[in-house]
């Protein structure tokens, strides 16, 4: 019996966020609108999605002793993530500093903090919470070595009994070990993230996205998911490729559009979708929540994303 549909590992920031009419140069400063403090972080991000979803989620995070520590607390409990495996201390809380122009796209810089602390030793304290979720989901902003670790959990399993299914989404793009990349299914990358993964490839070149996936496949993940923005997303594993269109909305703010979709496809795939039912659940999901601005805030529940 799994206590959890998703068990999300990941980063808890505080997004400050600033309206620009257009993001500045080098060397450039340009006014903006006032400042707007939300919580975010693609880990957090991930859980409130899939939580207001109505998944059963817990999170493993690190957040500081301080004001937006608890700011990011009470928005998980909110929204009904189980916060047992939050830590607090060793840092100030991470903070994600994101300008958003008029058409909705955004800049981000990242200062980590508490996310640096997550350390492997975090995850194996935490292996009931492994034990206990049927999905883990992960991102890059906490150390690539935590991930690892996470992943190896996974694949090793507990007890005799498979370990979580793993989804990885790696952002801020950053090398994968080979070990790493055998376990995620899927593997979530933006166009972005895989010209990154496939920079010593020529797929990396191509406009094809069906190349990219299938480079990418060949590199060890059991299936790959590519975002595509307002064109859906490329879904492909052992048996298929499928392209999921999205649905045609007015993007108001994209900040955490990706995190929405991939903690719904990690939700989805928990309660037994199979990969491309998942993603064309997701991709509603991303829709609705381009539509409006903020991070956390913009996350749908169930019924709005039915009514799309």
């Amino acid at each position: 019996m799994h206590d959890y549909d998703l068990l999300v590992v990941g980063s808890a920031n505080a997004d400050l966020v600033i309206g620009v009419d257009r993001r500045p140069g080098a060397g450039e400063t340009v006014l903006g609108s006032d400042l707007a403090v939300h919580p975010g972080g693609k880990g957090a991000n991930q859980a409130v999605a899939a939580a207001r979803l109505g998944a059963r989620t817990a999170l493993l995070a690190r957040v500081g002793d301080d004001d937006y520590g608890r700011l990011l607390l009470d928005s998980q409990r909110t929204a009904g993530v189980d916060t047992a495996g939050v830590l607090v201390g060793g840092a100030p809380t991470g903070v994600a500093l994101i300008t958003v122009d008029p058409s909705g796209d955004n800049s981000i810089v990242v200062s980590q903090g508490a996310n640096a602390r997550l350390t492997p030793g975090d995850v194996r304290a935490a292996a009931s919470l492994l034990a206990a979720a049927r999905v883990v989901s992960l991102q890059l902003e906490i150390p690539l070595e935590t991930v690892a670790e996470v992943v190896r959990a996974a694949d090793a399993g507990f007890g005799g009994r498979p370990g979580p299914r793993v989804v990885l989404n790696p952002s801020p793009t950053a090398p994968l070990p080979a070990d790493v990349l055998a376990v995620c299914d899927p593997l979530v990358v933006n166009e972005h993230e895989a010209r990154f993964l496939l920079s010593d490839d020529p797929a990396g070149s191509s406009d094809d996205p069906e190349e990219w996936a299938d480079a990418l496949r060949s590199r060890g993940p059991r299936s790959v998911v590519v975002t595509l923005g307002g064109e859906g997303a490329l879904v492909a594993d052992r048996d298929r490729t499928v392209l999921v269109p999205s649905l045609a909305v007015k993007a108001v703010d994209t900040t955490g559009a990706g995190d929405a979709f991939t903690g719904a496809l990690a939700w989805r795939l928990g309660v037994g979708d199979d990969l491309p039912t998942a993603v064309r659940f997701a991709v509603r999901v991303g829709a609705a929540a381009v539509t409006r601005p903020g991070a956390q805030a913009s996350f749908p529940t169930a019924e709005e994303v039915a009514a799309l």
